[in-house]
């Protein structure tokens, strides 16, 4: 039997979440699914985590040395066998309807790829914090993909083979030649240019359902130096993405660079680097002030934030943030229900 869907999960040195993240997607309602877990050399307990799971449904593909994320995700892929792909990231949990409501939506819409939901963030230890990723869920071109990616994270999209197939390439830099779809030159950004990609050269479009689906694991820690390497891939992302549209980066490039930089200034506030916050929401500023004027409320509140961090002292700034914080959740939540959101997709199931 082929089955509907299948699930595909890079694997490397999660061995304390991994077997959740299993788990989750075991535990779907929807059950007509095949799980390609693709171990991409992990040197801890995380393969030996894997194969503790007896499951007919689950197929651990071997790398045979370590090539990173795009390409433990083109592997799964190449041996999927469903009509849908869906991601799911190691470290990260699903609700157990994910794979039934995403199913309904792209039966239920010919036309659209890429199906992808909300996600609710859940600190390092797997605890809910009743934030949510709020996205724009419905017509979204390319310019709006490059300046907000509404997907996400890596957990949250389900996509038609079909359009998988519509963007795949060979990879002739690469000392075996295969098919990828993800582009194995990029250790970071390679999901939103994927998704960009799909927008901008084809005829399939992205939508959103309001549920929140995915549980988004906050990283633990983290360097500021890492948000430099982040930007520097989304530089990459843009460099590539001109040689294929270049019209949608002559209007769009501006706008979209000072929303990456405030997006920057949020994981900086996040780290509690205060001054590298600051420097970067005035960078997103200067490169294009019109973000002030169309997304006002998010821009101030990452300005404010920012500016306090960096000059207030650390416990009299947490406290704030913890009052800002469940405001903001709040609201958060109350929009969610007026979307329709039933009452028991929007409690947080997790295991």
């Amino acid at each position: 039997m082929i089955p509907t869907v299948s699930v595909v999960m890079p694997v490397y040195n999660v061995e304390a979440f991994v077997s959740k993240a299993i788990s989750s997607v075991l535990a779907q309602s929807f059950t007509d699914f095949e799980l390609i877990i693709v171990n991409d050399c992990a040197t801890d307990n995380s393969l030996v985590r894997c194969k503790q799971f007896c499951d007919s449904r689950i197929r651990i593909v071997q790398h045979a040395v370590n090539k990173g994320l795009a390409a433990a995700r083109n592997t799964g892929i190449r041996h999927a066998i469903g009509r849908y792909v869906a991601f799911i990231d190691s470290d990260d949990l699903w609700h157990p309807d994910k794979l039934k409501l995403h199913v309904d939506h792209l039966q239920k819409s010919p036309k659209v790829g890429i199906s992808f939901s909300r996600s609710s963030f859940i600190d390092y230890r797997g605890n809910p914090i009743n934030f949510y990723q709020m996205p724009q869920l419905t017509d979204i071109d390319a310019g709006h993909l490059l300046c907000r990616n509404p997907v996400g994270n890596g957990s949250a999209p389900v996509i038609r083979r079909e359009t998988l197939n519509d963007i795949r390439f060979q990879a002739l830099n690469h000392s075996e030649h295969y098919t990828c779809y993800f582009d194995e030159q990029f250790r970071q950004s390679e999901d939103i240019e994927c998704w960009f990609r799909i927008v901008a050269t084809t005829e399939w479009q992205m939508e959103g359902i309001p549920e929140p689906l995915t549980y988004y694991r906050l990283n633990h820690g983290g360097l500021s130096a890492n948000l430099v390497k982040q930007l520097a891939s989304w530089e990459q992302m843009v460099t590539k993405a001109r040689r294929y549209a270049p019209k949608i980066l002559l209007k769009h490039e501006n706008a979209a660079r000072a929303y990456q930089l405030r997006y920057l200034a949020r994981q900086a506030i996040r780290l509690g680097d205060g001054r590298m916050a600051k420097n970067l929401v005035n960078q997103a500023l200067l490169t294009s002030p019109q973000i002030l004027l169309k997304e006002t409320n998010r821009t101030l509140i990452t300005l404010i934030a920012a500016y306090l961090q960096w000059l207030m002292p650390r416990g009299l700034y947490q406290m704030c943030e913890t009052l800002g914080q469940k405001y903001l959740g709040y609201r958060q939540r109350m929009q969610i229900k007026r979307d329709g959101v039933t009452a028991s997709l929007l409690t947080t199931q997790l295991k």
